[in-house]
C-alpha cells in the first residue's frame, strides 16, 4: 500500500492543478482580454460572466499547493526556493486582481485604476504561471536533496516562451468562455479575438514541442524512441484535431454547437498538454532530481491527509457543480450579479 500512496497523492494534486488551470484559466483569460475593449457595457458583461465563479475557482490552487507541501515536502522544499520569485509575483498578481474585481464595482464611475489592476493582475499571474512551468520543466539544481541554484536560474528564454504561451492559452480559453456564456457585442468581440489567439497558441505549442526534445534529452528519449513513439503519436494528432474543432466552432458562430465547441475543444487541448507533461516527466516530481517516492512524506502523514481529503473533495466538487448549474444561462447585455 505504501508504494501507491505517492501515486494517489500525485493524482489528487494533478487533478487540482488541471481543475485550477481550466476553471481559473477562463476567468484569467477574460482579464487578459479586458484591455481589448473600451466599451463599458462590454467590460461589465465580461466581469459579470465570471462573477459567481472566480473566487471558488482559486480553491483548486490552494489544494494543489497545500497537497504538494503535505504529501511531497522534500519536493516543496526544492521547488519553492528555486521558483520563489515567480511564485511570489503570481500570488501578488492574483491578490491585485481579486481586490480590483470587487473594488471596481464600488468605485464606479471612477474605476480606471481598478481596470488597469484587474487586467494587469490577470496578465502577470498567467505569465508567472507559465514561467513556473517552464522553470520546472528545465530542471532545478539540486545537491544532496536541497536547492543549490541561484535566485534567477528560472529566467531563461524557454521560461519566457512558456509564460507567453500560457497567456495566449488563457486568452483563448477566456474568449471561448465569453462566446459560450455571453450574448450580443461581447460574444461577437470574443469571436473576433479567438482566431488570432488560436493561431498564437498553435505557434507557441509548436515552438515548445520542438525546443523541449532538442534541449532536454530525457524528453527526446521518452517521445522519439521505440516503442514509445507508437503509443504517443496520437497525442499531438488529437491536439491538432481539437484545434480544428475550435476553429470550426468559431466559424459556426451562434449555432448551439458553435457556442459550446470552442470552449470544449480548448479544454481538451489543455488536458492533452497536461497528459503530455506527465508522459514527459513521470516519475519525476523535480526533473531529474527527485521522483515521487523520493519526495514523499511519511506514509502515516499521507494517509492522515487522505482521510480528510476523502470528505472535503466531494463537497468542493458538489459546490462547484451546483454553482455552475445554477448560473448556467447565457448572460444578456445589461444583466449582471452586482
Amino acid at each position: 500500500m505504501e508504494q501507491y500512496l505517492p501515486i494517489i497523492w500525485a493524482a489528487l494534486i494533478g487533478t487540482a492543478v488541471v481543475l485550477y488551470v481550466i476553471l481559473d484559466g477562463f476567468d484569467l483569460g477574460m482579464g487578459i482580454l479586458f484591455p481589448t475593449t473600451r466599451d463599458e457595457r462590454e467590460r461589465d458583461q465580461m466581469m459579470n460572466s465570471v462573477a459567481p465563479f472566480w473566487d471558488g475557482n482559486e480553491t483548486w490552487l490552494v489544494l494543489g499547493g497545500g497537497g504538494l507541501w503535505v504529501a511531497f515536502p522534500k519536493a516543496y522544499a526544492v521547488i519553492m526556493p528555486g521558483l520563489y520569485l515567480p511564485v511570489i509575483v503570481m500570488l501578488l498578481a492574483l491578490i491585485f486582481r481579486g481586490v480590483s474585481f470587487e473594488f471596481r464595482w464600488v468605485a464606479k464611475p471612477n474605476h480606471r485604476l481598478w481596470d488597469i489592476a484587474f487586467a494587469g493582475g490577470s496578465i502577470v499571474a498567467a505569465f508567472a504561471q507559465g514561467v513556473i512551468l517552464g522553470g520546472l520543466l528545465e530542471g532545478i539544481k539540486v545537491v544532496d536533496g536541497s536547492f543549490a541554484g541561484g535566485p534567477f536560474d528560472w529566467l531563461t528564454p524557454f521560461t519566457v516562451l512558456c509564460g507567453l504561451g500560457l497567456v495566449a492559452g488563457y486568452g483563448l480559453l477566456g474568449a471561448a468562455w465569453l462566446m459560450m456564456r455571453t450574448e450580443g457585442a461581447t460574444a461577437a468581440h470574443a469571436r473576433r479575438l479567438a482566431r488570432p489567439l488560436l493561431i498564437a497558441v498553435a505557434c507557441f505549442a509548436v515552438a515548445v514541442s520542438l525546443y523541449t526534445p532538442y534541449a532536454l534529452p530525457r524528453i527526446a528519449d521518452r517521445w522519439f524512441t521505440m516503442p514509445n513513439i507508437l503509443f504517443l503519436w496520437p497525442l499531438p494528432l488529437a491536439t491538432a484535431i481539437l484545434g480544428l474543432g475550435v476553429w470550426r466552432g468559431i466559424t459556426r458562430a451562434e449555432t448551439r454547437t458553435g457556442v459550446v465547441m470552442p470552449f470544449a475543444c480548448t479544454i481538451g487541448i489543455f488536458l492533452l498538454c497536461f497528459v503530455g507533461l506527465v508522459v514527459s516527466n513521470f516519475p519525476y516530481l523535480v526533473p531529474t532530481s527527485m521522483t515521487l517516492w523520493e519526495a514523499a512524506a511519511a506514509p502515516a502523514s499521507q494517509i492522515f491527509m487522505i482521510l480528510g481529503t476523502i470528505f472535503l473533495l466531494p463537497l468542493i466538487l458538489a459546490y462547484s457543480v451546483f454553482v455552475y448549474w445554477t448560473f448556467r444561462d447565457r448572460l444578456k447585455e445589461g444583466e449582471g450579479y452586482h
